[in-house]
């Protein structure tokens, strides 16, 4: 809608003219009328001026020709192209003025403007793989012909197009706010094309109703449109004034032409006070709460430091004085007390180990110390602290520390068993190397003084689970050389019941929790931001990318000297965001900005990761894209904004862990949640409170799992045999699996099987089997003088399958490649540099599907019942398409070969009745089972580490029949590679999780599913396909409670035009002897 000031006069009404030769579309009938904002049929329309009629006419016949061109795939929307056929139907000419005119009207349909003919591409100038099927035109076919003498500049010397269309989502099945990741293919039927013509027209007329409703009865709304208008019309990219227009825009960024000094950067508070003044800023901020500055609370330890710790701590840390929280920590560890600190981010909680470790080696140089990272990155940050500290500390300069982890070579590892004070390890080099090999670590064992864990809440569920009982044989093997004397301490995020969590992963009792924050912190502002509509007149258009959002707010934060860290969920999204970055920045003319942005990422060569964060914490990056990889405590310096791009697949911890990475020394901050279209980010959009008061589910451990428990018997019985005395360490399962699994010998001890031998732990991987991995190779300067092939990174293969196939465009630190050729044989792929303006997307299915049963248990007051066995994963990956804004451009078809795995799971078919109840009803049986999926996964505590069978939205709402049909049933797996018996537990406790997640359902408040009941952060499809009244139905069916069938009362319509994609699932075949087991 053009913008305008108004004296809310009404002007004189009357019924507007119907459809015909001029004048607005007629209304709809009632019961088919759309559900947009603007004139509702009780309002009296304006009657128009003969001027609006005639732009009407205009409208109409450019309507019906972009109309045929959607309706055809990849035809050209060119202006020359269309403007011949207008006027072919108008018999008049189409002046630039007129199509400037309908873009003044509506700014957020029309699109007329200069666009890089690059930028129409459909292929590359290198032809990659094969397509069996016929290319796709290109664009550079259709030439100007018999247009008007209006002259139009249709590809120059820098090749621009003038392009002409129409923006709205007119392809597909259940687009609109659905989240969909693309359209479907342009493919409209003639009823399509006829009903996408009459919107548009409704459209147009809505335009028109409201400009000459808010236009004042002295003004003339033809001349305020002609006004309007001129700003519209199209200049192209070589002409003078476009260019004198580009440096005036430079030159209206006043102060900010030269990014400002983080020392001088303006406050938060004034930033988006500018932010609310941008002509792009549309309402999005949905929620905002600030948290005002807090002073730090300063305690004096007792007894106090030593003067040479005191002047370590002051030379290397500027630190004089110490926070409450640290002052309780330190002080509890001098009492022999394990401590647990969980505060906020940047809190100074490595002092509160490091300190610790200074006073032991004050009293007793043999001291030694273990500090153990979840990343290796982190151990590398601390270290050089550490040893910053060391340094400045008179007496202890000599203590030597070092990194002992997966890359430190074999030649060093014997010296640093014989001469280390201080190792930086990880639990996989403890559990693998350490243990055993405990006869070499002796000397260092005994001495153990402190063992000190950081970021704690990394450790959960099955992962977790293994950490705790390597915890459990580390402290069994410090018993046994003597050492009962080492002190815990464990750091971590914010989490419910800290102290409860650390004796679960340590097996302590004597933990004392530290929890109250003396750390100052500067003001915070909170945001949530939502993407604006594409039009406000028309919702069902849908909202504009959260991707393009959050890079625009990143753009201008980073040009006023925020710096900002953009949190992506997926390696994808982080790698399209930071192509964004790098395309809208040197289209602005800002290679000072853009030089100073990268991303980071998993995958990337430790080498690029390492000079990533040394350029971070030096200061020089502005901006970072990144995914959770950076969410862990690394410090890459200041930080003075987060945006976290839609809400995070680990949840609340995970975002609350984000948000906290801005604002480490102090100052002002910022942190802002960009929200996308899908179900759970526009949940937290309608319920910000919960991003903030609701509380954080507790973090499961599996310590009663005989799967893992007997993994590390084994190996523990390596280290030195068990006896019943060790049951102190390993509860009291541990006598039934010593008696069956490991060998007892003539003395009563325990001895490994000998088939975990000669070392059980490479037979147990505690974060899963190790993957294959992809060689990802830029052969772009192969062959030319001083030309060679660069290792970009390394994928694992149930990456590679879906990122590397042949065509397909691969996105390093924003920059596109194209993949050329693959080996399977040598696990290679070979890339070629190309600018390509199009993504691609696998085309591919996976099926779960249960081959064979084990066991079978009763569903307690049920005549239903729960399987569990083995489960097959088949991936195929049969093309792939070509993607440019949200929309395919092609499509091409591979032949690759299938990937099969094989996995345990468990699984519940869904009742006939239910089935023929939810089809009668109206009831989609898809979109019941896969939100009845999530329900039950909401309700079970190692959820995390137990995989489903997620409904693609593609799929569920294609436009025509699927031959591939699923079976009724409610199935979950462990991942491939993972034993940590998860599926099992599922099974064993599946009574109670199934009535659980029906009381949950039930209960819940929400209409269309939450994450409380029916939706989860982790769904691999955005939860869009989803029905929460169908998931109760699934629920109640499987219980054997009664339907209230009047709950269904589903729209029969939309029911309808969906193919139903769901078949009655079949027994499946049961090993000999299976019995049911009871309720």
């Amino acid at each position: 809608m053009i913008d305008m000031s108004s004296s809310d006069r009404k002007r004189k009404t009357g019924t507007a003219p119907e459809t015909g030769d001029g004048g607005p579309p007629k209304k709809p009938r009632a019961a088919k009328q759309s559900k947009r904002k603007g004139t509702t049929q009780s309002q009296q329309n304006p009657v128009w001026p003969e001027y609006f009629n005639n732009l009407y006419k205009v409208f109409k016949a450019l309507n019906t020709v972009l109309a045929f061109c959607s309706s055809r795939k990849n035809f050209a929307i060119t202006f020359p192209v269309v403007r011949t056929s207008v006027e072919a139907l108008l018999h008049a000419p189409l002046d630039l003025e007129k199509v400037a005119e309908l873009k003044a009207l509506l700014p957020e349909v029309v699109k007329f403007a200069y666009t890089p003919r690059t930028e129409l591409r459909i292929h590359s100038d290198q032809h990659v793989g094969s397509s069996r099927r016929e290319r796709s035109p290109d664009y550079s076919a259709f030439q100007t012909a018999g247009s008007s003498s209006s002259q139009v500049n249709d590809v120059d010397a820098d090749e621009h197009v003038l392009v002409l269309d129409f923006i709205d989502i007119s392809r597909g099945k259940k687009a609109t706010g659905s989240g969909l990741a693309y359209g479907l293919p342009p493919a409209l039927t003639p009823a399509a094309t006829k009903k996408l013509v009459e919107r548009r027209n409704e459209r147009f007329a809505e335009a028109v109703n409201e400009l000459l409703r808010a236009t004042s009865v002295d003004d003339d709304p033809v001349t305020l449109l002609q006004a309007a208008a001129r700003d519209h019309i199209p200049v192209h990219p070589g002409h003078k004034s476009f260019r004198k227009g580009a440096l005036s825009q430079l030159e209206a960024k006043g102060k900010y032409k030269t990014v400002p000094d983080p020392d001088r950067r303006p406050s938060i508070e004034e930033v988006l006070g500018e932010i609310e003044q941008q002509e792009w800023y549309l309402e999005q901020v949905a929620h905002k709460r600030v948290s005002d500055a807090k002073e730090g609370q300063l305690a004096v330890i007792d007894p106090p430091l030593s003067e040479p710790i005191s002047q370590a701590l002051r030379q290397s840390r500027n630190i004089t004085s110490l926070y409450t929280h640290q002052v309780q920590a330190i002080s509890a560890l001098s009492r022999g007390r394990n401590v647990i600190v969980s505060t906020s981010t940047a809190s100074g909680k490595s002092v509160i180990y490091q300190v610790p470790l200074l006073q032991s080696l004050e009293m007793d140089p043999q001291s030694t110390a273990m500090f153990i990272y979840p990343t290796k990155a982190l151990a590398q940050d601390q270290r050089a602290a550490l040893e910053q500290l060391l340094y400045a500390c008179p007496g202890l300069e000599h203590i030597k520390v070092f990194t002992y982890d997966g890359d430190t070579p074999q030649e060093l590892r014997a010296g640093i068993r014989d001469t280390a004070s201080v190792v930086f390890t990880n639990f996989d080099m403890i559990h693998a190397s350490i243990l055993p090999h405990e006869d070499g670590w002796r000397r260092f064992l005994k001495n153990l003084k402190i063992v000190a864990v950081d970021e704690l809440h990394y450790y959960h569920g099955i992962f977790g689970s293994h950490v705790a009982q390597v915890m459990r044989r580390l402290r069994r093997v410090c018993a046994a050389v003597g050492n009962r004397r080492a002190r815990f301490v464990s750091c971590s995020a914010t989490i419910s019941k800290p102290g409860e969590h650390m004796k679960s992963i340590f097996g302590v009792d004597d933990v004392e929790e530290v929890m109250e924050d003396g750390a100052p912190s500067g003001r915070k502002d909170f945001l949530v931001w939502n993407p604006p509509l594409k039009d406000p007149m028309d919702p069902t258009l849908g909202r504009l990318h959260s991707l393009t959002e959050a890079t625009k707010l990143m753009r201008f934060l980073m040009a006023r000297g925020v710096r900002v860290i953009l949190f992506c969920k997926i390696r994808k999204s982080c790698e399209l965001a930071m192509k964004a970055l790098r395309q809208e920045l040197t289209a602005e003319g800002r290679l000072d900005i853009l030089e100073r942005v990268m991303s980071y990422r998993g995958g990337y060569s430790q080498e690029d990761r390492r000079r990533i964060e040394r350029e971070a914490f030096s200061g020089h990056l502005l901006g970072i894209v990144a995914t959770n990889a950076l969410e862990l405590g690394v410090d890459i310096g200041v930080l003075d904004a987060v945006i976290m791009l839609g809400f995070p697949i680990g949840g609340l911890a995970s975002f609350r862990q984000q948000a906290g990475r801005a604002g480490r020394r102090a100052r002002d901050s910022l942190a802002v949640y960009v929200a996308d279209q899908l179900p759970v980010d526009q949940h937290f959009v309608n319920h910000p409170e919960e991003l903030f008061d609701r509380t954080m589910d507790d973090l499961m451990l599996d310590l009663d799992s005989k799967v893992i428990l007997e993994a590390h018997l084994q190996c523990a019985a390596f280290e030195m045999p068990l006896t019943g005395e060790d049951e102190a360490y390993f509860g009291p399962l541990m006598k039934e699996i010593c008696d069956t699994r490991l060998l007892r010998d003539k003395e009563g001890w325990y001895l490994t099987h000998p088939k975990y031998l000669p070392y059980p732990s490479r037979h147990v991987s505690i974060r899963g089997a190790e993957e294959e991995k992809y060689s990802v190779v830029d052969i772009t300067q192969l062959g030319k003088s001083g030309g060679n092939a660069t290792i970009l990174e390394e994928i694992e293969l149930s990456r590679a399958l879906f990122e590397i196939y042949e065509g397909a465009v691969f996105i390093h630190q924003g920059l596109t490649f194209l993949v050329q050729e693959v080996s399977h044989d040598t696990k290679m792929a070979k890339l070629v540099r190309s600018d390509v303006n199009w993504i691609t997307e696998p085309r591919d299915f996976t099926n779960v599907d249960a081959m064979q049963t084990y066991r079978i248990r009763e569903i307690k007051a049920s005549p239903h019942r729960a399987f569990y066995g083995r489960v097959e994963l088949l991936t195929v990956v049969f093309g792939y398409f070509k993607i440019r804004n949200k929309a395919i451009i092609d499509a091409v078809d591979l032949d690759t070969p299938p990937w099969q795995r094989e996995t345990t799971g468990m699984w519940l078919d869904v009742p006939k009745s239910a089935l023929d109840l939810m089809r009668a009803s109206g009831v989609n049986p898809s979109e019941a089972i896969h939100s009845a999926q999530h329900a039950f996964l909401n309700r079970f505590a190692l959820a995390n580490d137990l995989h489903t069978e997620c409904k693609v939205p593609e799929k569920e709402y294609k436009a025509a029949p699927s031959q591939r049909k699923r079976p009724a049933r409610l199935i979950f797996y462990e991942p491939s590679g993972k034993t940590g018996g998860v599926a099992v537990k599922a099974f064993d406790h599946m009574n109670n999780i199934l009535r659980d997640a029906h009381d949950a359902v039930e209960a819940c408040d929400c209409e269309e599913g939450c994450t409380a009941c029916v939706d989860s952060p982790s769904c691999k499809e955005g939860n869009v396909v989803a029905c929460k009244a169908g998931a109760l139905v699934v629920l109640k069916a499987l219980l054997n409670k009664p339907i209230d069938v009047d709950l269904l009362q589903h729209d029969p319509v939309d029911s309808a035009e969906v193919h139903d994609t769901v078949v009655e699932a079949t027994s499946v075949r049961a090993v000999e002897g299976v019995e049911v087991e009871s309720a």
